[in-house]
């Protein structure tokens, strides 16, 4: 059974249709790319599996379960995590801190409990802690934990973003343009670690991404959106020497 599966999805906004029958089927553990020109939908595709938006036909399918319209901290419980194109760190906490935020899906205590810091106040706060720690030391963070976010070069917050989204444990992982302002080492090494993470964490991945590299280089799969619709799906290879892709979104 396919992790997600997603079928006849389409949204409009003031009589537009932003996004038409979008179909797609990621099978667990694969690395599945979206791609298509500026505008093509693509973002409101992530917005409408994560709850950001309500579609108005189709059904969204994670893992046998039907999350289709669900409010976003609900399909978070269900098993979706998601970066951002524009990095959306809580930039005045710590980086620990960050990584504890998305570990709050799990761990809880009441408000009196934190307020009083009672006995299951301090016991949940040091799992937490312990928790992010060994997820930082993954990412090569151990060493900034305690420095805000916001005094972190821009790869490290790009690292952090992934961290705290692996935190809240899920089933699928979207990543909006992870290679966005990044120079060619660091893409190289966003790819490694994009790697790295659907190996060792046994991840499913959706990555939205213009660096053609880096989606050539990772994904097995894609899927081409254009003016909202589906032009294109197939392996990587098939999918980026098609003529109608090469024509709407390389632009050759």
């Amino acid at each position: 059974m396919a992790l997600l599966e997603v079928k006849n999805l389409g949204i409009s906004f003031g009589g537009l249709r932003a996004v038409n029958a979008f179909d797609i089927l990621i099978e667990k553990e694969e690395l599945y790319g979206l791609i298509g020109p500026n505008g093509a939908g693509k973002t409101t595709v992530f917005n409408l599996l994560t709850g950001v938006y309500r579609p108005d036909t189709g059904k969204v399918i994670l893992d046998g379960k039907d999350i289709t319209g669900k409010k976003t901290i609900d399909i978070s419980k269900a098993g979706i995590a998601r970066t951002f194109q524009n990095i959306r760190l809580f930039k005045e906490l710590s980086v620990l801190d960050n990584v504890k935020v998305g570990l709050h899906n799990k761990h809880h205590y009441s408000t009196l409990e934190g307020i009083l810091r009672l006995p299951n106040h301090r016991k949940v706060e040091k799992e937490m802690d312990e928790q992010a720690m060994e997820l930082l030391k993954v990412f090569n963070l151990e060493d900034a934990a305690h420095r805000k976010a916001s005094n972190l070069p821009y790869g490290q917050q790009r690292r952090l973003e992934i961290a705290r989204a692996l935190a809240t444990e899920p089933k699928l992982l979207l990543l909006d343009e992870p290679a966005a302002g990044m120079n060619p080492n660091e893409t190289g090494e966003l790819m490694d670690m994009i790697r790295f993470v659907r190996k060792n964490f046994h991840m499913t991945i959706l990555l939205i991404e213009h660096d053609m590299k880096l989606v050539s280089g990772i994904c097995e799969k894609l899927t081409v959106l254009n003016f909202g619709e589906v032009l294109c799906q197939g392996t990587t290879s098939e999918v980026l020497n098609d003529p109608q892709v090469i024509t709407a979104y390389l632009g050759e």
